[in-house]
């Protein structure tokens, strides 16, 4: 594949809208689209693991317009219209990451959520999760990721019960579900 791992996002990035069952209604730019009426749109969200079975948290830039400094998933993102998930997942892995991802699977098809940060910004999101393995290493992009670290998954279960306010709320629920599961 002939990514770009320093590529910045494309200002022009259009997000799937979804009516309450789910099904596509129509695009809106990235950009306009979270606020305080955020309206319903597709995502997805993905847990990276290394050859260890470790996990890749990331730690969400302080610019980021939504829970800024916060910790959460490995990484998280929009398909565009007609894009399937494995190929957005591989593009904002590229794009935020720098790295090659393999092994995508979905494991929670129908996780969805409505959140609010402290700013009152919106996440409003049908949301499925996958799991990927590193393919290579981690050249995390500052703008998008402020830090990293790769967690045993007992270890994120941990951290979570003792103080699911440091990461995000999407990732509390996520992995309560991927853990109930087991």
């Amino acid at each position: 594949m002939d990514e770009t791992p320093d590529a910045p996002e494309d200002a022009t990035e259009l997000v799937v809208l979804l009516d309450d069952a789910g099904a596509p209604v129509g695009t809106a730019p990235k950009a306009t689209v979270h606020g305080a009426d955020t309206p319903l749109h597709l995502a997805f969200s993905c847990f990276i693991h290394d050859g260890a079975g470790r996990v890749l948290l990331t730690r969400r830039a302080l610019a980021k317009r939504t829970w800024p400094g916060v910790w959460t998933n490995s990484v998280c993102g929009h398909p565009g219209p007609g894009e399937d998930f494995a190929a957005a997942i591989v593009r904002r892995c590229a794009d935020e990451l720098g790295c090659l991802v393999t092994e995508i699977t979905e494991v929670l098809p129908d996780f969805r959520y409505r959140a609010i940060d402290a700013s009152g910004t919106v996440e409003n999101e049908v949301c499925p999760v996958f799991t990927a393995r590193l393919d290579g290493d981690v050249r995390a992009r500052a703008e998008e990721v402020m830090d990293f670290a790769w967690l045993e998954p007992a270890a994120l279960t941990r951290a979570l019960e003792a103080a699911p306010f440091a990461f995000s709320p999407w990732l509390v629920l996520e992995w309560a579900q991927l853990a109930a599961g087991e």
